[in-house]
């Protein structure tokens, strides 16, 4: 897309598989392939890697990908992985010392056993000659932020537009974890009170009521947040209302005075303040200074 939007050829690119055949992915998809890993053609006038994964990836990662990945990284070619392929990067021991995003699924499987990968909770990373992604629509907003590098915002929001991408993330764009995923099923009282803050945040609950929709005392609730979360409930409760303002000034033309009441702030000044205490910059700063999303 970035090629028709700008009228030249800048990008080509190959498909590849350890065998050189087919691949099927595992939704059922068949996905033709180029060359396999064997074919010296492979890595002809290759820019970079990037190791697409997917469910179960432990059990089709294999000893010659991840030997071949290594012979890449020798040749300085630039790696990068969407989904779980950040877990074949890390496995070839090509992620230590660098900062990655893998799916939120996979965040502490792979803290826990790659301790030399700094793993986060980015939408995507780019450090140095390393770029990864969660899954989903992540990849879309990484290769937007490469196309907005290389061949500058215009073409990347044309390209954003011919996709219907209203707004390229930046790599300090955090992954929505389902708190039931952090947790498990070790307090199903806190992911209420979490769900019950998620649906009242233009008018914020109490937090005496909170503690009655759940059945326990403010008390045992505060221990409840400080035991999981390491925070209290109006800390969550505030970053809760924050990241949903984030979004309307993202993704609105609201005033910031509108944003601050459908956020459940009794003043634009209160507003701003909380803000730039937690995102370092004043909410109309959000939309005066575009982000190049760089996190290198």
């Amino acid at each position: 897309m970035a090629n028709r939007v700008s009228g030249k050829e800048f990008y080509s690119w190959n498909t590849i598989s350890e065998s050189g055949e087919g691949v099927l992915a595992s939704d059922g998809l068949s996905v033709n392939a180029d060359f396999g890993i064997d074919d010296p053609r492979a890595l002809a006038d290759i820019d970079i890697i990037i190791v697409c994964g997917g469910r179960r990836v432990e059990e089709s990662t294999t000893d010659p990908v991840l030997r071949w990945l290594r012979t890449v990284g020798r040749r300085q070619i630039q790696l990068g992985a969407i989904c779980t392929g950040s877990y074949l990067l890390a496995k070839a021991g090509l992620l230590d010392g660098y900062r990655c995003s893998v799916h939120w699924e996979n965040i502490l499987p792979v803290s826990n056993q790659f301790k030399k990968v700094s793993v986060g909770r980015s939408v995507f990373t780019i450090d140095r000659d390393r770029l990864t992604c969660s899954g989903g629509t992540a990849p879309v907003d990484m290769m937007l932020h490469l196309v907005r590098r290389q061949l500058g915002s215009d073409v990347s929001a044309g390209v954003a537009e011919q996709f219907v991408h209203e707004r390229i993330r930046h790599s300090n764009d955090q992954q929505r974890v389902p708190l039931r995923h952090t947790i498990g099923n070790q307090s199903e009282k806190l992911v209420i009170a979490v769900e019950l803050m998620e649906a009242n945040i233009r008018e914020p609950i109490t937090q005496s009521e909170l503690a009655n929709y759940v059945g326990l005392s403010r008390r045992q609730l505060q221990r409840l947040f400080q035991r999981y979360l390491q925070s209290t409930p109006s800390r969550e409760y505030s970053l809760i209302r924050l990241r949903r303002a984030r979004e309307l000034l993202h993704q609105t033309t609201k005033s910031l005075v509108e944003v601050a009441s459908l956020t459940g702030f009794v003043s634009t000044s209160h507003f701003s303040k909380s803000y730039k205490q937690v995102y370092g910059c004043a909410p109309s700063d959000e939309r005066r200074t575009p982000s190049n999303g760089d996190s290198e």
